[in-house]
């Protein structure tokens, strides 16, 4: 069974996918409840015995060691095990022993990036504020399929860095530090930074400016806008929702609705998550990434209802709920990045309630102008095991955001539809291009958290339509 003598210990912060050299190493064999009776006779009799205290049945992520010569084999359980998904090995790296292992029967490189995502996402910790002292690791997995390894450990990385972000509390990720994370994106990248603040992101994107008046000097707010790659390339625009805390505004929230507000700038998270495997893929863009970033507090200068705001775009916004604020920054945000008439123009938002009871917190909302664009990210996203759900743009909704004293209002007097009526605002202010024609835009109303762990995926802070989102991009300009 190609088992192994002794187990690697490797060090911490050692990548945890690596060619397969040869190591030394200790075999996993995947088996299903349809192969495990085969499997069984196969073994000694000891060997048999092992597994069957284990109460191991084959079904999926279940876990086993099995006994052989002076050392072990590890068994998981698996739906298929010619056909992997993103999570197949994630108990397996969660559960067994910190060390080094490889697939007895190997990887199939058609499936190994996502196979190989899921064994690292599983091993994620958030470390920034204790250690967790039960927990192992790290597990490494050798593999043959070299080529895999590179893009499974970039969208680990990504993905690390969206929990990261979003599981940090506000009072320490605020606009300045998001401000610092661009900084940083910016210097690995060789991209280029621009931050306006003060009196100039009044003028220039007042919208902005209007919802994070309120915060406290250090929590002031600010657009960061992040450009990179040839000037004569296609654009790509990318948007995310910087709202570093709601506290609702003076509709405020209450305290249940108030405590994971932390996570309310899961947009920018997945912006600078997206921007960064864009960068470091070299695709063939000019990229525009744009955060608006806020906190939405309460004071003396906190914005009101019944205020009537002045946009970017120049259309006038009525409040009618100040805790309808994140569809008022993007709105400047995506009139920004309009002006650079981007072939597509993607959006990250922790939106609305409205998307999370229509599709639970799994599913981000889809929203998009073109049935193509949508399609494309429907299908990256089942591929990789990240899905989702398209909503529709039913432009009769848009009735409902007509204002006797503006051009527009930023919330509905109704329940219905919160999802798609928030998306109709956004697309108010979605340009268009040289000829007129409306310009390709996707809105992902995404919940950025998940509020109970499953394999590979822990509790909190989540990349949600991160990779669906990556793949076809990838499709389509690399």
């Amino acid at each position: 069974m190609g088992t192994n003598r002794e187990l690697i210990q490797p060090d911490r912060g050692t990548e945890l996918i690596q060619p397969d050299r040869g190591q030394v190493a200790c075999a996993i064999r995947l088996v299903n409840k349809e192969g495990i009776e085969a499997f069984a006779k196969a073994l000694s009799g000891p060997q048999r015995a092992a597994l069957a205290a284990q109460r191991f049945t084959g079904a999926g992520y279940q876990v086993a060691i099995v006994p052989e010569g002076e050392g072990w084999f590890a068994v998981g359980g698996v739906a298929d095990p010619a056909k992997l998904s993103t999570w197949c090995l994630a108990k397996l790296a969660e559960t067994l022993p910190a060390g080094t292992y490889r697939l007895a029967d190997g990887l199939p490189e058609a499936q190994a990036a996502r196979t190989l995502h899921g064994w690292q996402s599983a091993q994620y910790r958030f470390t920034r504020y204790r250690e967790d002292p039960e927990a192992e690791g790290p597990r490494i997995l050798l593999t043959g399929a070299v080529a895999a390894i590179g893009p499974a450990l970039a969208e680990a990385r990504a993905v690390k860095l969206v929990r990261d972000l979003v599981n940090t509390p506000a009072e320490d990720m605020g606009p300045a530090a998001l401000e610092t994370v661009a900084e940083a994106l910016a210097l690995e990248h060789g991209a280029q930074l621009s931050v306006t603040r003060g009196d100039a992101l009044k003028a220039e994107y007042p919208l902005v400016h209007a919802v994070g008046r309120a915060a406290a000097r250090h929590h002031a707010p600010r657009m960061l806008h992040l450009t990179w790659g040839d000037p004569g390339a296609p654009v790509l625009a990318i948007v995310g929702k910087g709202v570093c805390f709601d506290t609702g505004g003076l509709d405020i929230k209450n305290s249940a609705g108030m405590a994971l507000m932390k996570k309310d700038m899961g947009g920018a998270a997945h912006a600078f998550a997206l921007a960064g495997l864009v960068m470091g893929a070299g695709l063939k863009v000019r990229l525009h990434c744009l955060v608006p970033a806020v906190e939405n507090a309460i004071s003396a200068d906190a914005f009101r209802p019944g205020d009537v705001l002045a946009s970017r775009k120049g259309l006038t916004v009525e409040i009618g709920n100040t805790d309808a604020e994140g569809r008022l920054i993007l709105a400047d945000a995506l009139t920004r990045a309009s002006e650079e008439a981007p072939v597509l123009m993607l959006d990250f938002a922790t939106l609305t309630g409205a998307a999370r009871v229509a599709l639970g917190p799994d599913l981000p909302a889809l929203f998009a102008r073109s049935d193509e664009t949508a399609e494309a990210l429907l299908a990256a996203g089942r591929a990789v095991d990240d899905e989702c759900w398209r909503l529709p743009l039913h432009e009769p909704y848009a009735e409902w955001l007509k204002s006797d004293v503006a051009d527009i209002g930023n919330a509905h007097g109704t329940a219905f539809a919160g999802a798609s009526v928030a998306a109709l605002f956004l697309q108010r202010f979605v340009g268009e291009d040289a000829e007129g024609t409306p310009l390709d835009w996707a809105h992902l109303d995404t919940f950025a958290w998940r509020p109970t762990a499953k394999p590979g995926r822990p509790k909190g802070g989540e990349a949600l339509g991160l990779r669906a989102a990556w793949h076809m991009l990838k499709a389509r300009f690399g």
